[in-house]
């Protein structure tokens, strides 16, 4: 209960809401679609999604000022690559929030004559940008882990009497044979330690996953990568009800 009442203090917390709502609306919409629904029920399903995205607007505004904030801090990180990539992260997000506030005021009046598809373009490119910079950031973190994992597995592990003498091959080569089941045990070895990093670091996990499902949105929104409504509206689902959990249970973000 507490974890409850904790959530919905947050304006944050209640945006995410509104947008598992809304990319719930868009893959129901989807399905009434394919499956031949009535025409009135699958236009209050539209209907109800633009309720919502435009109150995930609203909610939204000033987020701006606290991306800037948040790549204030981001410039004091210690470690460089995690330094560059949230700081222009959150200066992308702060960007994608500015053109969002200015798309609002367009929808609701307050600007006319706005081109609102432009402004649609451009804001979610900013967006594209900094989840690709997200996925950047985990992928080095998942791969600073393997490391240390590695090393704590080789200190534990006793000392082989033989020492590898195998050199690189070069895989066009006909002698490149004999180096493939070298070449399937270290990807084997790989693929265990990723398993192994990211089952004892969820919020990692929650992240990647999370900036995963989410980066198909502006793929999908700018042609770069088109999926369809239904495959997006899956996506947007399954990112929020990964954010909602991340707030739900704040240890399960990941930091900084």
């Amino acid at each position: 209960m507490d974890s409850w009442l904790r959530f919905s203090a947050q304006s944050q917390a209640r945006e995410r809401l509104f947008r598992a709502t809304q990319y719930a609306c868009t893959l129901l919409g989807y399905t009434l679609q394919k499956g031949g629904a009535a025409d009135e029920l699958r236009k209050t399903v539209s209907q109800l999604e633009t309720h919502m995205s435009l109150t995930r607007k609203l909610l939204r505004l000033g987020n701006s000022v606290e991306a800037l904030e948040a790549a204030k801090r981001a410039i004091h990180l210690s470690d460089s690559v995690l330094r560059l990539c949230l700081t222009i992260s959150h200066l992308n997000k702060a960007m994608y929030f500015a053109c969002d506030n200015v798309l609002w005021a367009g929808k609701t009046g307050l600007i006319s004559k706005l081109d609102q598809h432009k402004w649609s373009q451009r804001s979610f490119r900013y967006y594209l940008f900094a989840l690709i910079l997200n996925l950047t950031r985990d992928v080095y973190e998942i791969r600073l882990l393997m490391e240390s994992e590695a090393r704590y597995r080789a200190a534990k592990s006793p000392p082989s009497p033989y020492p590898s003498t195998t050199l690189p091959v070069d895989p066009l080569s006909s002698s490149a044979t004999p180096a493939l089941p070298a070449m399937s045990v270290w990807l084997r070895r790989q693929l265990n330690l990723i398993v192994t990093v990211l089952y004892s670091n969820p919020p990692l996990l929650l992240d990647l996953l999370k900036n995963g499902c989410d980066i198909f949105i502006p793929l999908d929104r700018l042609g770069i990568y088109p999926t369809g409504p239904g495959f997006v509206g899956a996506c947007g689902l399954a990112s929020s009800v990964l954010s909602i959990l991340t707030i739900v249970h704040p240890w399960l973000k990941l930091k900084p």
